[in-house]
């Protein structure tokens, strides 16, 4: 079977390789290839049917675009193009945890594996217990690993995978190093499928790149609405649940597509916008000028005179 499934990945990879120099759209040549090797397992294709080996968002749009939820057997990439975006892409990840949790049932639940590259943890900073809670993901079961060297980093997310202890495996990585390439996503991508266990890795401050992911989304935050009030009204001036832009960059669909989902760390729920929420102004807490206005001052700078030599004091 392991045999079998390189030589599908093998002649996957020359077939994107064809189609680049041809000019083809490589993600939707992956993606039918990908649908190819669902087809002909039986037992894949029982499991999509019935909903056992998807995580479904809850937004009837975004499932239907990724034909049920995301696959809980393979690797998806998510990413974020500047470091600024990295709590957005860091918040959509735990997201997916506690819906994760929720359909496998907090009694009992395996762990969680977050591996953090250095890089990333210096810039972005490390989990907090009760910001895990306050999102929506109970801290218990969740285990934090920092390896020193990238390499440390695909080495335990590879034998995490194999280990098949861990509910899902997430691996945190900033930019596009040159020693996680196609050949390092095609591993753990094939680690992830032969466990059956999920596989997020999210590329901080990274470029598009080829990989073996199933699905790639990019994402980036998105203004949030007002607090809404029991009678129904929002609460000006206020910050809402956290919101995200996703665009689906590499998946089943031909094109790409974008949706702007909303958090519900309580229910642990997305709900879609159907649009952004208009900004509430802000009056300032002490309207007037806050400096006074400048006087006996020219108009325009005067201009540079020649530089001379002052003489020396000793």
């Amino acid at each position: 079977m392991a045999h079998n499934a390189v030589a599908r990945e093998t002649l996957f990879a020359l077939r994107e390789t064809i189609a680049r120099l041809e000019g083809k759209p490589v993600p939707a040549l992956a993606a039918a290839e990908h649908a190819v090797l669902a087809g002909h397992s039986p037992a894949l294709r029982s499991a999509d049917s019935r909903g056992a080996a998807l995580l479904s968002t809850g937004v009837a749009d975004l499932d239907a675009a990724l034909q049920g939820g995301f696959a809980l057997d393979a690797l998806t990439e998510i990413r974020s193009s500047t470091l600024r975006d990295a709590g957005a892409t860091t918040g959509f990840a735990l997201a997916l945890t506690a819906r994760l949790r929720v359909r496998d049932g907090e009694a009992g639940v395996s762990p969680v594996l977050w591996i953090g590259e250095t890089m990333v943890m210096l810039e972005a900073g490390l989990p907090y217990a009760l910001g895990l809670r306050d999102f929506g993901v109970a801290p218990r079961g969740f285990l934090y690993a920092a390896p020193r060297k990238l390499d440390e980093a695909l080495w335990l997310a590879e034998a995490a995978l194999a280990s098949a202890a861990f509910r899902l495996v997430v691996l945190e990585v900033r930019g596009n190093p040159a020693h996680f390439g196609l050949t390092e996503s095609r591993r753990l991508s094939l680690r992830a499928k032969a466990a059956g266990r999920p596989l997020f890795v999210l590329r901080q401050a990274g470029e598009e790149e080829a990989s073996s992911a199933l699905l790639r989304l990019h994402v980036e935050p998105a203004p949030a609405s007002a607090r809404a009030l029991p009678d129904g009204s929002m609460l000006g001036g206020s910050i809402g649940n956290p919101s995200f832009r996703l665009t689906l960059e590499k998946s089943r669909n031909p094109a790409p597509l974008s949706f702007v989902l909303e958090w519900n760390a309580h229910d642990r729920q997305f709900s879609p916008i159907s649009q952004h929420p208009a900004l509430v102004a802000r009056p300032a807490a002490h309207p007037g000028a806050q400096l006074s206005a400048a006087v006996d001052r020219s108009d325009r700078p005067q201009a540079m005179g020649s530089v001379l030599a002052y003489h020396r004091a000793s």
